[in-house]
């Protein structure tokens, strides 16, 4: 597997790319503060470049998604339009209206339900599960829920998850979320279906809003994912045909990063053989 060439800068490959379908968690925020200088990178490609897309795994629609980059003061002159799991997810669910549905996940993520005439119910009467992460993040873990997910396993429900991530990092701590959850449901022989990264729908929505920006088509080889997940990020980028760009200050930190805290390239090569990932570019994290 070829090692990515590492980057000093957004800007040495910019001009190859016409578009940017860039992570949020992880490479804009850590989910207490934002990267000022990843901020500043978007801006400048967004300024001098064309449209940056911001692709997230949020379980929620873009619009209640954004408040959120708002007062962690991402500037919105840092990216042109938001497309999330939760907007390619209300597709499927809606399609299997009225339900009812065994809704897994907090509170806050109760918009991605609005407007699509789901009924609820526990996981006995339920016809479908509705995944967006564990409803405690700060608590729970994905064995809170094995005994709940069997009975629906034998009852051969189809678990909707959400968000496809398995943990993101808040602050310096890595917590759970949906994807976690649907892996011990297929672990338990359930069926899952995904619309976020890294599966397609989530990128065709994306590249349509770039090409609506641009004004025109867009080659998928003048698009650039930028991503700090493995799995998601860089899988979805290799199964869409799309360059990737990875940021090794995420998720993947501990087993990127020398002790100093660079980027060192022998770490991050056996990192992604054992993972099984893809990355034209790697930087420690985004600058321009």
């Amino acid at each position: 597997m070829t090692t990515p060439v590492l980057l000093h800068g957004l800007s040495e490959i910019a001009e190859n790319y016409d578009a940017l379908l860039c992570d949020v968690w992880g490479v804009v925020h850590n989910g207490r503060e934002r990267f000022a200088e990843a901020c500043a990178a978007l801006t400048r490609f967004r300024a001098e470049r064309g449209p940056v897309i911001l692709i997230s795994n949020a379980p929620r629609p873009a619009a209640d998604v954004s408040p959120q980059l708002d007062a962690l003061g991402v500037p919105h002159e840092a990216w042109t339009t938001m497309v999330t799991s939760g907007d390619a997810t209300r597709a499927l669910l809606a399609k299997r209206a009225p339900g009812p549905a065994w809704a897994i996940g907090p509170d806050r993520d109760a918009p991605l339900y609005h407007g699509l005439g789901l009924d609820f119910s526990g996981p006995e009467e339920a016809v479908f599960i509705s995944c967006t992460g564990p409803a405690d993040d700060t608590v729970e873990t994905p064995e809170d829920y094995r005994e709940r997910l069997t009975l629906c396993a034998s009852r051969g429900l189809t678990m909707i998850c959400a968000n496809p991530d398995r943990v993101v990092q808040r602050g310096d701590q890595l917590v759970y979320c949906g994807g976690a959850l649907a892996d011990l449901y297929a672990g338990l022989d359930g069926p899952v279906v995904m619309a976020g990264k890294p599966y397609a729908p989530i990128y065709e929505m994306s590249l349509t809003e770039a090409a609506a920006h641009l004004g025109r088509p867009l080659e998928r080889a003048r698009a650039l994912c930028i991503g700090d997940g493995i799995a998601t990020d860089l899988g979805g980028a290799a199964d869409q045909g799309l360059d990737a760009l990875f940021i090794a200050h995420g998720i993947h930190a501990a087993e990127a990063l020398a002790a100093d805290g660079e980027l060192e390239p022998a770490r991050l090569g056996a990192l992604l053989a054992r993972e099984g990932g893809h990355a034209r570019f790697a930087m420690r994290g985004l600058v321009w």
